[in-house]
């Protein structure tokens, strides 16, 4: 994805879009700033060129090569920021894994058969249960109405 050039003053919002990228150009525009989550999502970016007063999304960490020249800073092979050496800021709960999600960034997926608030609930929805409750509520429920009003709906 070719953005050079393009008098880009803030990153675009149609950028988060472009989630599955892997080439992307955002030289000789005048940017002051990448937003935090500005690459959410971007986990199969490998490459990333950006103005030399930028530094790489993520820090150099997140990166395996950071090379500058004179105009540009080229932020080259995503990490995966779960097998980083370096300490995570807001580690997974228990009963979910890291999952990258972005240069330096991370979520926390329910392993299964986890999931809800926290992957604290297990198993699914109990869906047979719940069906036969209702479902024997609502007949029995039917019956006795229709056999203590039918006599009402009789008219001469």
């Amino acid at each position: 994805l070719d953005l050079s050039n393009c008098s880009l003053h803030s990153v675009p919002p149609g950028l988060a879009e472009a989630t599955t990228a892997i080439v992307l150009d955002l030289t000789e525009n005048p940017l002051t700033t990448l937003p935090n989550g500005s690459f959410l999502g971007f986990i199969h970016l490998q490459s990333l060129a950006v103005p030399l007063a930028l530094q790489c999304p993520g820090g150099s960490d997140a990166w395996q090569d950071v090379t500058a020249d004179r105009s540009s800073r080229l932020c080259q092979g995503q990490r995966n920021a779960c097998n980083s050496s370096v300490g995570l800021a807001w580690p997974c709960p228990e009963n979910s894994v890291c999952a990258p999600d972005g240069p330096g960034l991370i979520q926390c997926l329910c392993a299964s058969p986890f999931h809800g608030y926290k992957c604290l609930r297990e198993d699914t929805f109990p869906m047979l249960l719940f069906g036969g409750i209702l479902g024997t509520a609502t007949v029995s429920l039917s019956l006795l109405l229709w056999g203590t009003q039918r006599r009402k709906a009789k008219t001469p």
